[in-house]
């Protein structure tokens, strides 16, 4: 098998760290980053139907999403630069419901991270500039976005590198990381709510 496999990280059942083998030499390296076969010998039987490639620069906070009538299964990446991934456990038959982990993703380590159905997802860009990618287990669904406020003290997310006291919103204001660039979230991801008020799986 081409993979290293971490299960139930942070204790939440469902949530897997993949790191992939690594073939290098003076020219440079290659390896596979995904082998649905190996997946199989690890444990999952995931059809996913589409992959997905975003950019952000340094400060970017993306989340935290998901689908509520169409939950997603993600394996995502880093293919430039570094980000800080977060899941949040919004199944309310978990043991682990609100629990969150998170995991530096980097083209350096070249991590991923496997976030089934029914949990919330963001990251942080952490370096210049971030490439990330993802596959998904299901289409994108018009009008079934749902989202949690980023730094919801229930939750208490230990964002890397983040400096800023939460003032009773989601909001980016007063919040930069530590060399002082100033976080940068959407308008809509400024305005959602915390977990007591969001949508439960």
């Amino acid at each position: 098998m081409q993979i290293n496999v971490e299960k139930n990280v942070g204790g939440i059942e469902g949530l897997c760290v993949i790191t992939p083998a690594v073939h290098g030499d003076t020219r440079g390296y290659f390896c596979e980053t995904y082998n649905k076969n190996d997946m199989k010998e690890a444990g999952f039987d995931i059809d996913f139907v589409q992959d997905n490639q975003s950019m952000s620069t340094k400060g970017v906070l993306r989340g935290l999403h998901f689908q509520k009538h169409f939950p997603q299964c993600k394996l995502v990446r880093a293919i430039k630069g570094e980000v800080f991934d977060v899941a949040v456990d919004l199944r309310s038959a978990s043991a682990t419901y609100g629990r969150w982990y998170g995991v530096r993703l980097s083209e350096e380590n070249k991590k991923q991270f496997l976030i089934p159905e029914g949990f919330a997802h963001g990251f942080l860009v952490l370096s210049d500039v971030a490439e990330f990618c993802y596959k998904v287990n299901d289409f994108w669904h018009p009008n079934d976005e749902g989202g949690m406020a980023w730094n919801d003290p229930e939750i208490g997310i230990e964002w890397p590198d983040l400096v800023g006291s939460y003032k009773g919103s989601p909001s980016a204001e007063g919040y930069t990381l530590r060399d002082g660039t100033p976080l940068n979230l959407s308008d809509k991801d400024q305005k959602w709510l915390g977990i007591k008020d969001t949508f439960k799986f």
